[in-house]
């Protein structure tokens, strides 16, 4: 069963319930009321409200006055103190329902929000599988494009093959794979794997003199480190 089927029986329940709650209590105010009015009921209202009934009866006033006073006393007490300082046990149920259907969504939220993250980085770990394995493919055309001899360089052969490179490029440069920068730069060790060191006075300390393979990032992550040679 989904989450939004839960939630939808368990709000149905609760508007049972909460029917079944307003029921009862009806017949228990019916019940209150009839107990009220009986004579039994004014009898002892009048003996606990009107210690002073006799008093009242000399000053000129009759039994059936005393008894609409009461009975005016007990209307006013009652819309006082009786239903304003009882909370609703049908308001208690969609105050709970409401509550928890809060934080049903939240952890659906939750729950949307890592996926979607976990869905991205399955995708990026996939991404960076396939370039790893599309990049000796590109060390080989590079490899091959040097190769060429300068008089064979305007042949339609070695044209055809630049342009299949530089659009083979063009595609990983469009989808985020960006080589590395390296000769000439400051040696970082995050993006640059130094295999060889030399001396030169002319390069600063540190200084990248030659790169044997080529680096490169996807999102600004790397796919693979620059071997290089770095001087001093």
């Amino acid at each position: 069963m989904s989450k939004e089927d839960m939630v939808k029986e368990a709000v149905e329940e609760a508007k049972a319930k909460a029917a079944e709650t307003s029921r009862e209590e009806a017949e228990a105010e019916e019940t209150e009321e009839a107990a009220e009015d009986s004579p039994d009921g004014a009898e002892e209202a009048e003996e606990t409200e009107n210690p002073e009934e006799p008093e009242a009866e000399a000053d000129g006033e009759g039994p059936g006055d005393q008894d609409s006073k009461d009975k005016d006393q007990k209307s006013e007490k009652k819309k006082i103190f009786g239903k304003k300082n009882k909370k609703d046990k049908k308001d208690e149920k969609i105050e709970e329902l409401t509550d928890r259907l809060t934080r049903q969504m939240a952890e659906f939220d939750n729950f949307r929000k890592r996926t979607e993250k976990e869905k991205s980085q399955m995708y990026e770990i996939g991404a960076k599988d396939i370039i790893e394995k599309i990049l000796p493919v590109v060390d080989n055309f590079e490899r091959g494009l040097d190769s060429v001899p300068e008089e064979e360089k305007g042949t339609p052969f070695a044209e055809g093959m630049e342009k299949i490179y530089k659009q083979l490029m063009t595609t990983l440069e469009g989808i985020g794979v960006k080589p590395i920068e390296a000769v000439g730069k400051e040696f970082n060790p995050d993006f640059h794997n130094a295999v060889m060191h030399i001396e030169d006075e002319e390069l600063g300390e540190n200084i990248i003199a030659e790169e044997f393979q080529k680096g490169y990032t996807y999102r600004d992550s790397v796919v693979r480190h620059s071997m290089v040679k770095v001087a001093n």
